[in-house]
């Protein structure tokens, strides 16, 4: 799949940077056609554990995307989820956006931490089913996110063949594909690459410091739920983990929980449709997992992996020769792939349940 950056951003750092601090600025000053007007509010995921969501429903909706985003922030402050909701309602999509566990509001309504996935997958899925009977979004569902965030969707895929779906007011086929945006797939091997790499430790340095940000966050909302000397102790992304995460959900070290809640090992059985877009220059992975994806990739037929030699993590901004390739009209590259591919997703989707209805 042909992507091309500006000759500046060719490179995974300078990308990622780039798309961290001064993109958003880009995305800011372009005009909105369409000003999404969102509804707000609290449904329940895992556990009842209460989630803060926001939606918005085109009048001739084709289906809904459900999404979140990485590791830290709110749906206040992330311009890159943004741009998926307005062109996906540009497109005719719905959209149901969502603060994650101990993420912007979701954290004010509950001290349940994060787990990588391991109840967030679940969380997916129940918004989509509530989102279907509760609010009247239209199916099919489409699960999407960045980062860690699509670390998440990928979980909600799997959820989604696990969990009994006619019990929750959903049918099989409500939940239809995803798609996911440099997802962290391993989550062991590419914080040891980060901690031990003598420039890119700064990224999980930087990271940390959020996390941090975001427990005493949590304990101002819910003082009695932590213990301030712990949260003093969580000075890196393994210490967070392992002072504050881990003991709640059962296990004994970060290891074992990173290898449990990583999708790299389950991608080669999920049975719905996934894009994976993928960049082999993002600073933030252990670079030896683009081999393993690809040999995933080769051994599932409903996985699309797209892995391009520049994007950078989270950034994929394209340069006009990749615009004009692709008859783009701004550089969002990553998301327009997306959406294109859900929409051929969801006319294989009508031709199906054509056949499906002349034969009976």
């Amino acid at each position: 799949m042909f992507y091309q950056p500006p000759l500046w951003l060719r490179s995974g750092i300078a990308m990622t940077i780039y798309a961290a601090f001064g993109a958003a600025k880009q995305w800011h000053s372009q005009p909105k056609t369409s000003p999404l007007k969102y509804r707000e509010v609290i449904l329940t995921g895992a556990n009842q554990t209460p989630i803060f969501c926001q939606y918005a429903q085109p009048s001739d909706s084709k289906g809904t995307i459900v999404a979140t985003y990485g590791i830290t922030g709110s749906l206040e402050d992330q311009w890159f989820l943004e741009i998926l909701a307005h062109k996906a309602f540009q497109a005719g999509y719905g959209v149901l956006l969502f603060d994650w566990r101990a993420h912007g509001k979701t954290a004010a309504l509950s001290p349940d931490l994060t787990s990588d996935g391991l109840l967030e997958g679940e969380d997916f899925v129940r918004l989509a089913a509530q989102g279907k009977q509760q609010l009247g979004l239209k199916p099919p569902f489409f699960f999407a996110g960045y980062s860690l965030g699509g670390q998440l969707a990928l979980w909600g895929l799997k959820k989604a063949q696990e969990l009994d779906l006619k019990a929750l007011g959903l049918q099989p086929e409500d939940i239809l594909a995803g798609a996911v945006i440099c997802p962290s797939l391993e989550s062991h091997r590419s914080l040891s690459y980060l901690e031990k790499h003598p420039f890119k430790c700064y990224f999980e340095q930087a990271i940390a410091k959020n996390l941090q940000k975001l427990a005493w966050q949590l304990q101002s909302y819910h003082p009695h739920a932590f213990q301030t000397e712990t949260i003093e102790k969580a000075t890196t992304i393994r210490e967070f983990d392992q002072y504050l995460v881990i003991p709640k959900l059962g296990f004994t070290t970060t290891q074992a929980y990173y290898e449990a809640s990583s999708p790299l090992y389950f991608l080669q059985d999920l049975h719905r449709p996934t894009f994976i877009l993928y960049a082999a220059d993002d600073p933030l992975f252990a670079p030896d997992l683009v081999e393993d994806l690809r040999y995933v990739d080769q051994r599932n037929t409903h996985l699309n992996t797209q892995i391009t030699k520049f994007g950078g993590h989270v950034g994929y901004i394209s340069d006009r020769h990749c615009q004009n390739h692709w008859g783009d009209s701004d550089p969002w590259w990553a998301w327009q792939r997306i959406l294109s591919w859900f929409d051929q997703q969801l006319s294989q989707h009508h031709r199906t349940r054509s056949v499906t209805t002349a034969q009976q």
